[in-house]
């Protein structure tokens, strides 16, 4: 079992900046990959962006450019750094791990 436990979500001003962290714990050395998605109000999740255990990473069109996503392996962590944020991110944003271990969320909202 991984239990992960995600932190920083905030209301913020359309441009400003948002850096949202996800602590792991439990059997960790089963991770090999970890990331974010996110839940906008009265829609479906969607990913947001992932990396693998080597560092590799992906992410959806709409946040290329704005958000990084970085891990730290020693400390069991993963952020998630949200500049030139827009309305249109404001959603519950969920840690996973393996796509089979979920935080509870954490809500982003932009608007000023």
């Amino acid at each position: 079992q991984v239990q992960l436990v995600e932190s920083g979500g905030d209301l913020v001003q359309p441009g400003g900046s948002l850096r949202l962290s996800c602590a792991a714990s439990g059997n960790i050395f089963s991770i090999y990959i970890m990331g974010w998605y996110r839940q906008p109000p009265g829609k479906q999740r969607e990913l947001v962006a992932t990396i693998t255990s080597g560092g590799s990473t992906n992410y959806a069109d709409s946040v290329k450019g704005r958000f990084t996503i970085s891990r730290d392996n020693a400390k069991n962590t993963v952020w998630l750094q949200m500049n030139s944020l827009k309305p249109e991110d404001t959603a519950v944003y969920y840690c996973h791990a393996n796509y089979d271990y979920w935080g509870k969320g954490t809500l982003v909202t932009v608007s000023s």
